[in-house]
């Protein structure tokens, strides 16, 4: 019987002819040698998962417990209201853990969008930065302890802060409530 064309000559003889056994320790060696291999890497510090899982963050904004603590931490005071900021959200939450809400910006190029709750226990839901030449937009399910205001905050390359907000009312609370 003729070996199947694989491409590769030598390949489809081995797999034909090679015990399960083999195949099994084969398998085994090729998943050490890439676990050593990658052992190897942290061990000298060249790869950095922990960079990627505790990026940066604004702790003080995240922890603020007001609104007003929150958008200065978050470096969102000062901003114009805009018409150039679309929320997208349910005018009543049936529940209060999960509350959708979609947000694009298109004030020119958008560096980040800061999402606010103002009467959840820590304000600051949300903060996203974009990419140079990204479309800013997002969607996302938040969680509300009761019915309050959402405020967008949009800051732009040039520094300027740009803010909307809608009003949406809960009526079971999702934050512990």
């Amino acid at each position: 019987m003729a070996a199947p064309d694989t491409g590769r000559e030598g390949d489809a003889i081995v797999r034909e002819t090679m015990p399960d056994g083999d195949r099994l320790r084969r398998l085994l060696l090729k998943a050490a040698g890439a676990g050593i291999g990658v052992g190897a890497l942290l061990a000298a510090d060249l790869l950095k998962p922990t960079a990627v899982l505790a990026a940066d963050w604004n702790r003080a904004a995240f922890s603020a417990t007001s609104l007003s603590e929150a958008i200065r931490a978050a470096g969102a005071s000062g901003s114009i209201d805009s018409g150039s900021i679309v929320i997208k959200t349910v005018e009543i939450a049936e529940n209060g853990a999960q509350v959708p809400l979609e947000v694009t910006s298109n004030v020119p190029d958008s560096q980040s969008i800061s999402i606010f709750v103002e009467k959840n226990p820590m304000p600051l839901a949300a903060s996203l930065s974009f990419a140079k030449g990204a479309l800013a937009r997002v969607r996302l399910q938040l969680k509300m302890a009761e019915s309050s205001r959402i405020r967008v905050v949009v800051r732009a390359a040039d520094g300027k802060n740009y803010h909307a907000s809608r009003e949406v009312k809960v009526t079971l609370g999702g934050c512990g409530a």
